[in-house]
C-alpha cells in the first residue's frame, strides 16, 4: 500500500502542480498564450487591487511557484498553501459570480485545484518527493494550516481594499 500510496500522491502533485504552474508562467512569462507579467499587473489593477504590482506577485508566486513546488515535492506545505490562497482569491472575486461550470467561467477548475493542494498539504507530499529525498521533515498538516489561515487572512486583506467604491447616493446641493 505504501508504494501505491507514494504513486499516487506522485501523480497527483506533478499534474496538479505542472497545471498551476503553467498558468502561472501565462501570467509571469506571456507563455502559453499568456498575457505575461505587465498585462497581469493591469489585471489586478483593473479589479482595484492596491498595490497592483503586490497583488500581481502574490498570484505569480502561488500559481507559479506553488505549483513547481507541489510538482517536485518541495517544500509541500508552502507551496499548497500558496495555491490554497490563489485558488481561492480566483474562486471569489473572478469565478464565483458565473456559477459552477468552467464552461461558463464558473470555479469548477480553480476549486478542483484547490482540494487538490489542500489535500496534499496535509497528507504530505509523499515517499517520492524532494522533501522526502532531501529529509525535509517539515510538520506537514500544522505547518500548511498555519499557512493557509496565512493565505486566507491574505485574501481577506485583498477582498476588502478592492471592494469598488460605493457610489455617491445624493446629489450636491
Amino acid at each position: 500500500m505504501a508504494i501505491t500510496l507514494g504513486l499516487g500522491l506522485l501523480i497527483l502533485r506533478v499534474v496538479a502542480g505542472l497545471t498551476i504552474a503553467a498558468h502561472g508562467a501565462q501570467k509571469l512569462f506571456g507563455w502559453f498564450g499568456g498575457s505575461g507579467f505587465t498585462q497581469t499587473v493591469n489585471m489586478q489593477e483593473r479589479m482595484n487591487f492596491k498595490p497592483p504590482l503586490l497583488w500581481a506577485l502574490l498570484v505569480i508566486l502561488g500559481e507559479f511557484g506553488g505549483g513547481l513546488s507541489l510538482a517536485c515535492g518541495f517544500l509541500t506545505p508552502l507551496g499548497a498553501a500558496g495555491i490554497f490562497g490563489a485558488m481561492l482569491m480566483a474562486m471569489l472575486k473572478v469565478h464565483w459570480k458565473n456559477g459552477f461550470f468552467s464552461s461558463k467561467g464558473g470555479f469548477e477548475f480553480p476549486l478542483l485545484l484547490m482540494g487538490v493542494a489542500v489535500g496534499i498539504g496535509i497528507a504530505g507530499p509523499g515517499d517520492y518527493a524532494l522533501d522526502t529525498l532531501l529529509g525535509i521533515a517539515l510538520p506537514t498538516p500544522l505547518l500548511f494550516i498555519l499557512l493557509a489561515i496565512v493565505a486566507l487572512l491574505v485574501d481577506i486583506v485583498g477582498l476588502i481594499i478592492s471592494r469598488p467604491a460605493p457610489a455617491a447616493t445624493g446629489a450636491a446641493t
